[in-house]
């Protein structure tokens, strides 16, 4: 729960913002996005002033609960990929990661009153060793030479949109991570346009 280049927090203070983190991805979960600071405060059993010390607005606590399942959720699936004999598995593990992570926090998302920089630092995380990963399936003959690393960030927020718009409870984004998975195999690929620079 300590940001990098922050002063480490003392044992009290860590214990009360993991609960306040556990709290919140709780509350955002059964209560929806709009639950209030206060009953966040109230079932992580400290006091608000407690809560704003920490957290000073709701997307400081929306992101460090969103930093804490990306590292918990993504990040070793990423590590795993990065070394996986099979790279185009460890393609299809990161973007499934991603979109499982996406789907399991909507609630998490959308009690954000600005997205502006609320993933910072995340998003350059897994880009930068989705890269790598793709790079290495492209060496592998796994994943079509003529995409680069600039297609990766749309190609995944393609995927992330649909979970705004769709709201039908038996939609299943893995359908559409299959088609988009086709888009990105070598075999009857046609040439893409070219890069305006």
């Amino acid at each position: 729960m300590n940001d990098p280049g922050q002063r480490p927090l003392r044992a009290d203070a860590l214990r009360n913002a993991e609960r306040l983190v556990l709290a919140a991805r709780q509350a955002f979960a059964e209560d929806g996005p709009e639950v209030s600071l206060e009953e966040i405060a109230r079932r992580a059993g400290v006091g608000v002033a407690t809560l704003y010390r920490r957290f000073p607005s709701k997307d400081d606590l929306v992101r460090a609960v969103l930093l804490w399942r990306y590292e918990e959720r993504v990040a070793p699936v990423l590590e795993t990929a990065l070394v996986d004999p099979d790279p185009w598995r460890g393609v299809v593990s990161s973007l499934e990661a991603a979109m499982g992570l996406a789907c399991e926090e909507q609630c998490t998302f959308l009690a954000a009153k600005s997205m502006h920089n609320l993933a910072d630092g995340i998003q350059d995380h897994y880009f930068a060793n989705f890269t790598k990963i793709v790079a290495r399936a492209q060496a592998a003959g796994a994943v079509r030479a003529d995409l680069t690393p600039e297609d990766l960030p749309p190609i995944a927020y393609m995927l992330l949109g649909a979970l705004r718009i769709v709201r039908a409870p038996d939609w299943d984004w893995r359908r559409y991570l299959g088609l988009l998975l086709d888009g990105l195999r070598p075999e009857g690929a046609t040439p893409l346009p070219e890069l305006r620079g």
